[in-house]
């Protein structure tokens, strides 16, 4: 049975717009723009060049270190590698393709003769080669977390819990693919050497819980539904391990430490794809919705699709649209033009208009503790706040503020309508340039008493 995590509010879940409408596919955009950072780590190195011809699935850029490699997603002519807007601000080399509508499938996309012959290692490695990472938008590098955990975990479980107001792609996934999300499964299990896995989804999802149940039923599968209480934010990979296990994550830990894996539904197609297909993630499921648009959709596109092609796919957006914001309203990025393209972690685009706008230029704390009782990580955002706006870095960090989740239940309860989350990622940025200092200070003064002593 769920367990509960502490914390979390239950805002409107505003998912009726878009829960109920089949995945659409894109009508295929004349360009693409695919930046050359959709993951955790850094950028990767373009491999192609203006004028060169790419097909589905070819490799375009490489990662060094951490990372994973970015596949074409469409096939035609390389016409620029250069930097273009970014969702996360400023601007990221990208490779800019001008599809050629013809779709064909790089040779590089080779499937196995028996995916089901194929050992932990070469699994792995299909996963790395793929270039999949967290699609439900941390997009850590997925081969990275599987062969770190191999002997260490003992719980897999898959998150479908999509917590976030308006998202709906993970659901509709558990409704019209859940073939794909069982396959993914059971090679999960069978790369972390699991008896069985076990898959969180929330229960205003019950038509997604009983698709999975019965794919579950047909082939036998390793797996496990497990309903969970609607709460935000559920989802978080802390809180869906504690609702699961019973178990807390320890401060500053991540579910390793505890014996769990979590993986996003979408990730866990995507494993699917790579092992039985050899494809690589070259297309995202997007939620555009938000009272903004005309006819909200759950739309499948290439990634590197530009977001203003989604929004023309749902009529357009209406007469005083004031905040585009990709990903979900509690934890997205507002964006400052629907140049952005679509990457690999992109969940949802959403557009806001007329009277939703509730900003208070200087809001007063009034000391009320509500977003003490919201906060899933045990924080004390009201200090937080305080010491981030007095500069005050030591107590910052005495408090725990990388341990925020920047999951927005603190901003989402405060009655006085602090602009808390938004403090919270001043401050960690605060810190970071904080301990980058300290250690280039430690590392010229152990330069200078080396070369004093020589």
């Amino acid at each position: 049975m769920a367990q509960a995590f502490f914390g979390g509010v239950h805002p409107n879940d505003m998912k009726a717009a878009t829960n109920e409408k089949a995945i659409e596919q894109l009508a295929p955009p004349a360009q693409v723009v695919i930046p050359m950072s959709m993951h955790f780590g850094a950028p990767c190195t373009p491999l192609v060049k203006v004028g060169d011809h790419v097909k589905v699935g070819q490799k375009i850029g490489e990662t060094r270190g951490l990372g994973a490699p970015i596949h074409a997603s469409v096939s035609g002519e390389v016409v620029a590698v250069e930097p273009r807007p970014y969702s996360m601000g400023g601007d990221m080399m990208a490779v800019v393709i001008s599809n050629d509508q013809k779709d064909e499938l790089s040779e590089e996309v080779q499937a196995p003769a028996d995916p089901n012959a194929l050992s932990v290692e070469e699994m792995i490695e299909m996963v790395k080669n793929a270039g999949i990472v967290g699609m439900g938008g941390a997009t850590f590098p997925t081969h990275v977390k599987i062969s770190g955990g191999i002997g260490k975990v003992d719980t897999v479980i898959i998150n479908g819990a999509e917590c976030e107001p308006y998202i709906t792609g993970d659901h509709r996934t558990m409704l019209e693919r859940p073939e794909q999300i069982i396959g993914g499964c059971v090679y999960l299990a069978k790369m972390f050497g699991v008896d069985k896995v076990v898959i969180g989804v929330e229960d205003n999802k019950q038509n997604g819980i009983d698709s999975l149940n019965k794919c579950i039923a047909e082939k036998h599968a390793p797996v496990v539904v497990e309903p969970l209480h609607c709460r935000y934010p559920q989802g978080g990979e802390k809180q869906i391990c504690q609702a699961i296990t019973g178990k807390q994550v320890p401060p500053g830990g991540l579910p390793a430490a505890i014996g769990c894996a979590v993986f996003n539904i979408n990730t866990t197609c995507a494993i699917f794809r790579a092992i039985t297909q050899g494809m690589p993630v070259v297309r995202k499921i997007v939620t555009v919705s938000g009272s903004g648009v005309i006819d909200p959709k759950n739309i499948e596109c290439p990634i590197g699709t530009p977001v203003s092609n989604l929004f023309d796919a749902c009529g357009g957006l209406k007469d005083g649209t004031y905040k585009l914001i990709m990903g979900g309203p509690m934890m997205g990025m507002a964006q400052y033009t629907a140049d952005v393209p679509v990457g690999k972690g992109t969940g949802a685009m959403l557009a806001f208009c007329e009277n939703e706008e509730q900003t208070i230029e200087n809001p007063q704390c009034i000391r009320c503790g509500r977003c003490v009782s919201a906060c899933p990580m045990h924080l004390e955002p009201l200090m937080l706040y305080q010491y981030t706006k007095k500069n005050m870095l030591e107590e910052l960090d005495a408090a725990h503020l990388m341990d925020c989740m920047e999951c927005g239940a603190c901003t989402y309860i405060c009655p006085a309508r602090m602009h808390l989350t938004h403090q919270f990622k001043v401050g960690k940025q605060l810190l970071k340039n904080k301990m980058a200092a300290d250690k280039a200070a430690a590392e010229a003064k152990k330069a200078a008493e080396e070369k004093k002593e020589a």
